[in-house]
């Protein structure tokens, strides 16, 4: 206790020099265990964004693009699946339950899907939590719009506001369905998944919007009036894809079969899980390289105290010289080194701490917003906690180098120094 305490007084005299090195250890620990808070939850927000479906089904083409624009609203479909083989498909004796998808239009950068009112009881996320209105109801009526709630948050709208959809993802004038605006009728609670950023509406009122397009474009005079619209035969000709439940796991295979040859035309199903797997596994080097930098940061920190110790070391010769002729033993100089470097690593490591969750405190809303997860605000996990302590245990070995130094020092080497 001596030693640990002439080691804090120590570094009470060259405060300014240890503060230096505290900072440098704990800004690099902040961005190493910040890195990792946000690739943890990251890859448990991108695992959860969907739960309880067994198969989606598209059109011929990859797993992964199947997933990222029926689920996450990425890129578009190659082709779409008719109406025909997706009522078929549902028919299926297997299948529970089904759910279409139908995608294309935007409004104000925000993706439309046109579904059904199944989408609301069957959608699961996280572990099978189920969709919640934080205001209003489902869509009962053609022009009736139900906002995720980050569309509703960032563009400042409530129930009974008027949208108007643009065909197609760019929001100019020319392709906006303004003959046919919407009003909100609810909007639902945050999930944390790409549900939040859509505006959706019924697979009919996505017919409605085209009728008389062609092309993606209007056909002038042919365009019907809204209230006219709602006379006509708005059965799809065909969606985007489609979520499917099964009435048993083990038909999963059996199905994905089923729809993967189907004759009349050419369908993919594909596991949600195995293609979130192998998406996250496309994207998992560049989490590996952020880690693996942020590594490097922190070691580049740790030699940094390195030089500041052996520097110092060397200015305080006649210190640890008159230490010894008072009576300090040589393990009592490494002792005093080694605690030096101990107070700066674990000050490094409660400052990173605090840092890291004053941090976490400022920026989960606007991630949360602007990228769709949620960053807990939690006791470290395990893994935290290890780096923790890997960096703590290298600073220790960090330190055990000047600390052998000083060990190696002799009383006459600090006293025959000249001023």
């Amino acid at each position: 206790m001596p030693i640990l305490s002439l080691a804090w007084k120590s570094l009470l005299n060259r405060r300014f020099t240890a503060a230096l090195a505290v900072l440098s250890i704990a800004l690099s620990l902040t961005l190493l265990l910040g890195v990792e808070r946000v690739r943890h939850e990251a890859r448990a927000a991108f695992a959860s964004t969907i739960s309880g479906t067994d198969l989606i089904i598209g059109a011929r083409g990859g797993g992964v693009p199947l997933l990222l624009y029926s689920v996450f609203r990425v890129g578009n479909p190659t082709n779409n699946l008719s109406w025909e083989s997706y009522q078929a498909i549902a028919a299926h004796p297997k299948v529970a339950w089904t759910v279409p998808l139908s995608l294309g239009d935007s409004h104000r950068g925000f993706p439309v899907l046109g579904t059904d009112l199944g989408y609301f009881e069957h959608y699961r996320y996280a572990r099978e939590r189920r969709l919640v209105f934080a205001q209003g109801r489902p869509f009962d009526d053609l022009y009736d719009a139900v906002l995720g709630a980050e569309v509703a948050r960032a563009l400042g709208y409530t129930l009974g506001e008027s949208i108007v959809v643009a065909h197609g993802a760019s929001d100019v004038s020319f392709a906006r369905h303004a003959d046919k605006p919407f009003r909100v009728v609810g909007i639902l609670a945050r999930t944390g998944t790409p549900v939040d950023r859509t505006v959706h509406v019924s697979l009919e009122a996505i017919e409605a919007l085209h009728v008389g397009w062609e092309a993606g474009a209007p056909i002038p005079g042919l365009i019907p009036s809204a209230e006219r619209v709602r006379a006509l035969d708005l059965t799809p000709k065909a969606i985007t894809a489609a979520l499917v439940g099964l009435e048993s796991r083990v038909a999963t295979f059996e199905v994905q079969r089923h729809v993967n040859q189907y004759p009349r035309e050419p369908l993919t199903a594909i596991l949600p899980g195995v293609a979130l797997a192998e998406l996250w596994r496309l994207i998992g080097m560049v989490e590996n390289l952020l880690l693996v930098i942020s590594g490097f940061v922190v070691l580049v920190s740790l030699l940094g105290m390195l030089t500041a110790l052996l520097t110092s070391l060397n200015e305080r010769r006649r210190e640890m010289a008159i230490l010894r002729a008072v009576g300090a033993r040589p393990a009592h100089i490494y002792a005093l080194v080694m605690g030096e470097a101990a107070f700066l690593t674990l000050l490094g490591a409660a400052l990173s701490l605090a840092s890291l969750y004053a941090l976490l405190i400022l920026t989960q809303p606007i991630i949360g917003d602007r990228l769709g997860v949620f960053l807990a605000i939690g006791s470290p996990a395990v893994t935290e906690l290890a780096l923790l302590g890997a960096v703590i245990l290298a600073g220790l070995v960090v330190g055990s180098i000047p600390g052998y130094r000083a060990y190696q020092l002799s009383l006459a080497d600090g006293l025959s120094l000249r001023i």
